[in-house]
């Protein structure tokens, strides 16, 4: 296995035990033995399991948001854009399901909450989306909402419908995606 491939393997070990064990029932040894490699081998990537964790859920975020940005329809007014990123993150949720479950146990995690606080406090770069908020309440078209009540009434609804998909509790097809996201947008919109 090449070094690339291996830093890889672990993140992709960790992602899946995660996912299904949470960050304290996924020791480095488990992460070693599910990545194949030695749980020495882990340390030459990452000093340290939070920096493990830290960086796997910072590559997840950029691919995500690659999707994102994939198409987005720079200039399009508001709601388009807002609808984009709401259908694009459902798409790329139920297509990735362990993707999902390690984001979901990030977010719900002291990491999350430190990388939540840093985007709010402005410490971090702002993202399409927290641009996408600012630009519609400067245009008086989105409520003026703290930026965490948007991300809510967005997201919120996003989350559990995707997790709700994965455990087959309901199933979302293009139609009710959109409809989703329709009923979304009423809720941040003036």
């Amino acid at each position: 296995m090449e070094r690339g491939d291996k830093r890889e393997a672990v993140m992709r070990a960790a992602m899946e035990l995660v996912g299904v064990n949470g960050f304290h029932g996924s020791p480095m040894s488990m992460i070693a033995e599910r990545a194949g490699v030695a749980v020495g081998t882990i340390y030459l990537y990452f000093e340290s399991k939070d920096l493990l964790i830290r960086e796997t859920y910072g590559c997840l975020e950029g691919q995500i948001m690659a999707s994102v940005k994939a198409e987005y329809p720079v200039g399009r007014p508001i709601r388009e854009r807002f609808l984009h990123v709401w259908q694009r993150l459902v798409n790329y949720f139920l297509v990735s399901p362990l993707e999902f479950r390690f984001i979901e146990q990030f977010h719900n995690s002291p990491y999350g909450v430190a990388s939540r606080r840093d985007k709010i406090l402005g410490k971090k770069d702002k993202d399409i989306i927290t641009e996408l908020f600012e630009e519609g309440q400067e245009q008086q078209i989105i409520k003026e909402l703290p930026l965490q009540v948007l991300f809510a009434l967005t997201f919120g609804p996003l989350v559990d419908l995707c997790r709700d998909h994965i455990l087959q509790f309901i199933i979302l097809d293009e139609t009710l995606i959109a409809r989703t996201a329709d009923a979304c947008w009423d809720a941040v919109k003036r």
